[in-house]
């Protein structure tokens, strides 16, 4: 597996970052509107009655991508509010830039403050090991940077 992380520090509580991270609806709104990176296409993010909000919940992302359909199913694995969340795919369907992931969040408190870190681990596709080699790194990077580019634009910051 690959890794990618970066982090950022915002001018809130860990419980407001956490609060605002925990809601996938808008945490992971970058893969429900039409954008460059997928391709002019959107996913559709459901979850199942626990709203992804507890260890065992599920995450699922839907959508067409280049006339192909995908389908991701995401379990939450950690839930420890205000400093951990993490989950990862258990079951993935068409996905052509990486393959299977686990995600993470943790949320340092800091004077005033909080840093918000977000993770990736990923592989490369099982089908497009070709497109994987060439564009896994940067939609890795790009995931984790329009996650907290949308923090960022929630809370007031520092750089």
């Amino acid at each position: 597996m690959k890794h990618y992380h970066k982090s950022i520090v915002l001018s809130a509580s860990p419980e407001q970052v956490f609060d605002y991270a925990d809601d996938h609806s808008r945490f992971s709104s970058h893969m429900t509107s039409s954008s460059w990176m997928m391709m002019g296409s959107s996913m559709h993010i459901s979850t199942d009655d626990k709203l992804g909000r507890e260890v065992g919940s599920h995450i699922f992302l839907k959508g067409t991508i280049l006339g192909i359909p995908m389908f991701v199913d995401e379990v939450v694995t950690e839930h420890r509010k205000p400093s951990v969340k993490s989950w990862k795919t258990v079951n993935v369907q068409n996905l052509l830039i990486i393959g299977d992931y686990a995600m993470k969040f943790d949320i340092f408190p800091q004077a005033h403050s909080s840093l918000f870190r977000v993770s990736i681990d990923y592989e490369q596709p099982k089908k497009h090991k070709l497109l994987g080699i060439l564009f896994g790194d940067w939609y890795a990077q790009w995931c984790v940077q329009q996650m907290l580019d949308n923090a960022k634009s929630i809370f007031s910051r520092k750089s």
